[in-house]
C-alpha cells in the first residue's frame, strides 16, 4: 500500500514524520505521524502506538507530548494515527466534538451511517501495524499500545480484547467505564445501537472482569485535578476494582494538581515509555 510522506523533521537525533495512505478499512484517506529513533537506520526496533483523545488528529501528540527523546534512547518507535476518518461526507459527521470527525471511539461501528468508514479499531489493531511493519524497520514481535482520554480507552481495549498481541500498555486519564458515562453512552448509541450488550465489548471495565490472557502490567496515570473525573466520565476506580479483583496487575498513580491537558502528558510521557520499554526490549 503506498505512503505519501506529508513532513519530515530531525528531532533527538532521529526523525519525526507524518505519512498519508489510502484506507481500506476506513474507505478514506488516514494520516498517522510516526517517530523513527536513530536505532531504526541500522536495527529493527519495537512500535508503541500511541491514541490520542476527542478532537484531536496525528499533531497533538508530536508537537505536545515529548516523547521523543526518551523514544530515541530507548530505540522505540511511536506511531500515532489520527482519532476517526475525516471528509466521508457523512450527514452530521462534524455536528458534535465528541461524536464523529475527531471522535472515532477505537470501535468497529455498527450502524448507518457510521458503519462503512467507522473502524477505528480494526484500522488500529489489523491495518495500521501491517502496514507499519511492511514499510518501516520494525519487530513485528514487539509492540505496545498507550493512549490519552478517549485513546487511553482505546489502548485498554485493544490490549484486553487481543491477549499477548501487545507488550505492555499504558493510558493517560482514559476513559475506563464507557458503557457507565455520558461520552461513552452517546458514541456507543451512535456507533453501535441501542443495545447495551453491544457496548461491553469496547469497555475496559468489562473486558478485564473476563480477561484470561497472559500478564498484562498497566500503568495509569491520572490527574487528581482533572475536570473530566469529577464529572464522572472517566471512572477509573471501577477498572481498578475489577483489576483487583482479577489480579491484574495495575500501577495506578493519582497526581496532584494535574488536569487533563498535555502538560500533564509531557510532564509523565518519560516514565510510559521507560514502563513500555521494561517490555519492548526485554
Amino acid at each position: 500500500m503506498a505512503l505519501t510522506q506529508v513532513s519530515s523533521n530531525k528531532c533527538a537525533g532521529g526523525f519525526q514524520k507524518v505519512f498519508e495512505h489510502d484506507s481500506t478499512e476506513l474507505k478514506c484517506k488516514m494520516k498517522f505521524a510516526i517517530y523513527l529513533p536513530p536505532k531504526a537506520e541500522t536495527d529493527k526496533c519495537p512500535v508503541l502506538y500511541w491514541l490520542s483523545g476527542l478532537t484531536c488528529t496525528e499533531q497533538n501528540f508530536i508537537t505536545k507530548a515529548g516523547s521523543q527523546l526518551a523514544a530515541a534512547e530507548h530505540g522505540i518507535i511511536i506511531v500515532a494515527p489520527d482519532t476517526s476518518p475525516r471528509g466521508c461526507n457523512i450527514e452530521g459527521e462534524d455536528e458534535s466534538w465528541d461524536f464523529g470527525t475527531g471522535a472515532g471511539f477505537y470501535v468497529n461501528a455498527t450502524q448507518d451511517p457510521w458503519k462503512t468508514n467507522y473502524r477505528m479499531y480494526s484500522y488500529v489493531t489489523e491495518e495500521l501495524p501491517k502496514l507499519i511493519n511492511a514499510n518501516f524497520s520494525t519487530d513485528p514481535d514487539r509492540m505496545s499500545i498507550s493512549g490519552h482520554s478517549m485513546g487511553g480507552h482505546g489502548a485498554l481495549i485493544c490490549a484486553l480484547k487481543n491477549p499477548g498481541k501487545y507488550k505492555a500498555v499504558s493510558a493517560f486519564a482514559p476513559i475506563c467505564n464507557p458503557v457507565q458515562c455520558p461520552w461513552g453512552q452517546k458514541a456507543f448509541t451512535g456507533y453501535l445501537g441501542a443495545d447495551r450488550s453491544a457496548w461491553e465489548a469496547y469497555d475496559a471495565t468489562v473486558l478485564a472482569a473476563s480477561y484470561s490472557g497472559p500478564q498484562l502490567d498497566i500503568l495509569i496515570d491520572q490527574g487528581r485535578d482533572d475536570q473530566f473525573l469529577s464529572a464522572s466520565q472517566l471512572l477509573p476506580d471501577n477498572l481498578i476494582a475489577v483489576c483487583s479483583e482479577k489480579k491484574i496487575p495495575v500501577v495506578f498513580r493519582l497526581q496532584p494538581g494535574y488536569d487533563h491537558s498535555y502538560f500533564f502528558i509531557y510532564s509523565f510521557i518519560n516514565d510510559h515509555i521507560k514502563h513500555h520499554a521494561k517490555y519492548l526490549n526485554a
